[in-house]
């Protein structure tokens, strides 16, 4: 990107893991900045971050830090947004948050650019990420939205551990070597509930990721409801998530089911997929060639395989996606919306 005009750039939450990850893709892409600000906390104001080869100074990111900035990055948790963003925008910046403070607010576009950019064309001064989960699946089923139209999505996803910070991180492995060693495991950090119950992450699978709301579900997986159906504009599709915890550190998987609406072949949907903007297909099971959480891994793709008919829905279709949550569950989305609106503004 790097003749185009320069802009102001701020990261809010700049030392948090996918804030790392926003500052090493501003570098890696070459994104056209002007100025960096760097805000987290006022316990991390002060450290320094290289960029570029030049140390930049973390600045305590406060209601006036976005004077002159014209990009403002959010990953610092739905309060710091619900606080900042406003006054961000008061400022004259375009806020693209990656919490959930501002998903489902009307006003507010939800985008995948590979989706809906068009969306975030419209904006009043704040475009929401959506969740890593939804990301990855819309990426993937939005071709065939398009093309067959949707009734029906249920998916189970299988969620690294970085997707709940770099302290669960520590505790997978932590426990991991704890057991390997015949010690008793500790657990501090997960699920992350309001309840002084956690279990065991190492060598296990949790069926929690968030609180459970009243209907059974968690919040983690209404997301997964309400924004597939927010960004394909779509009231009517049915969506059920299942959301699980497991012992990998990064790169969600998920087990997708569709129903379409018009009847396909399946040869043609592969065609479809791997013509996708965004989307790897690795579909070779006679080489036993699938996506894996591993492959993911620091790749900005959305990786899908498996792809098969169902055995008693005529329009049923099973898909495996897979895609590294902190980058384009993340900082790679928020990043991408970011460059194509400077493309759109050029």
């Amino acid at each position: 990107m790097g003749n185009q005009l320069k802009v102001n750039v701020a990261v809010v939450g700049a030392t948090g893991a996918v804030g790392q990850e926003i500052i090493s893709l501003l570098e890696k892409r070459d994104f056209p900045i002007n100025q960096l600000k760097l805000l987290a906390s006022k316990r991390s104001a002060g450290k320094t971050v290289m960029f570029k080869g030049e140390p930049v100074t973390i600045e305590e990111a406060t209601p006036e830090s976005f004077a002159g900035v014209e990009y403002a990055l959010f990953s610092a948790g739905g309060t710091i947004s619900k606080e900042l963003a406003p006054h961000a925008v008061r400022h004259g910046a375009v806020v693209i948050d990656n919490t959930s403070a501002y998903r489902m607010d009307t006003d507010v576009p939800l985008v995948v650019p590979e989706v809906n950019m068009d969306a975030a064309l419209k904006h009043n001064g704040i475009i929401a990420n959506p969740n890593c989960s939804t990301i990855q699946m819309v990426a993937a089923l939005k071709p065939l939205y398009d093309r067959y139209g949707i009734e029906r999505i249920i998916v189970s996803t299988y969620q690294a551990v970085s997707g709940a910070g770099a302290s669960a991180i520590e505790e997978l492995l932590t426990q991991t070597k704890d057991i390997l060693d015949g010690k008793e495991p500790q657990a501090n950090i997960l699920p992350v509930s309001k309840l002084p119950v956690h279990h065991q992450i190492a060598f296990n699978a949790i069926p929690q990721i968030d609180l459970f709301t009243d209907n059974g579900f968690t919040y983690e997986e209404m997301k997964m409801v309400n924004e597939t159906k927010k960004i394909f504009g779509d009231e009517q599709v049915q969506v059920a998530a299942t959301c699980v915890r497991i012992p990998v550190v990064k790169g969600h998987s998920e087990s997708v089911y569709v129903e379409l609406k018009n009847d396909y072949e399946l040869e043609e949907v592969k065609q479809i997929l791997a013509n996708a903007p965004g989307v790897e297909l690795v579909d070779s099971p006679e080489e036993q060639k699938y996506p894996l959480a591993t492959d993911s891994a620091d790749k900005l793709e959305v990786f899908v395989g498996r792809v098969r008919k169902d055995l008693t829905h005529p329009r049923g279709l099973h898909m495996w996606i897979v895609s590294d949550n902190l980058l384009k569950g993340a900082a790679w989305n928020t990043v991408q919306i970011a460059e194509e609106l400077i493309k759109a503004n050029n």
